[in-house]
């Protein structure tokens, strides 16, 4: 297991991917792996996912105050009535990833959101319907995508969702708790397997 974790300056021992940079640190203990039910969080996290496809998280989290504004909070109605005006905003603002396609996506998808908010209630809903069951994980950060996870992108391919493929479904449901992988011995795991253990799942 030594090879999947890096001790930080704190004495702590945390997944091996933190080194690439300080912001990690903050970012892996604050946020990543932690079970997330609200819609808005959901939304931004599967637009950020879609955004970074090529490219790393670090560009991503640098730039994701910019990200937020340029794209109101990420609220997906306001989203989702973006027009021309907006998308040409976009693609001059240099504080984001200025990627016609990927900014199109996003404006789709929120309207894709949308109608799975009038599905299923909420966008958080349906996305913990997709929660890998253990028997299909391996061992932590061992995978680079699931079953649940190419189920979800391919269902959410036919309802017309872009850019986010296998590989990008199962990083978002890393990063938002839906399954815990934290590496063994990472000083995250048992607080995120606790946590996970007396969540209420969005129905």
């Amino acid at each position: 297991m030594a090879d999947k974790l890096i001790q930080g300056p704190d004495g702590k021992h945390r997944c091996f991917w933190v080194q690439q940079t300080s912001d990690f640190i903050p970012y892996h203990d604050d946020e990543w792996g932690w079970p997330i039910t609200d819609d808005r969080h959901l939304f931004e996290k599967l637009c950020l996912e879609s955004f970074q496809s090529g490219l790393s998280w670090r560009t991503i989290l640098a730039k994701r105050d910019n990200f937020r504004s340029a794209f109101k909070n990420f609220d997906l109605d306001a989203v989702a009535k973006f027009d021309d005006a907006d998308k040409t905003r976009l693609l001059n603002d240099a504080g984001i990833i200025r990627h016609k396609g990927k900014i199109d996506a996003v404006i789709n998808n929120a309207a894709r959101a949308q109608d799975l908010v009038a599905e299923h209630g909420s966008l958080a809903a349906y996305v913990w319907a997709w929660e890998p069951s253990e028997n299909e994980l391996g061992e932590p950060q061992s995978m680079t995508t699931c079953p649940s996870a190419i189920a979800m992108s391919k269902d959410m391919k036919k309802r017309g969702w872009k850019f986010l493929g296998p590989t990008t479904v199962f990083a978002f449901m890393q990063s938002m708790g839906l399954v815990n992988d934290h590496a063994l011995g990472c000083h995250m795991r048992d607080a995120v397997s606790q946590t996970r253990a007396t969540l209420t799942r969005p129905k």
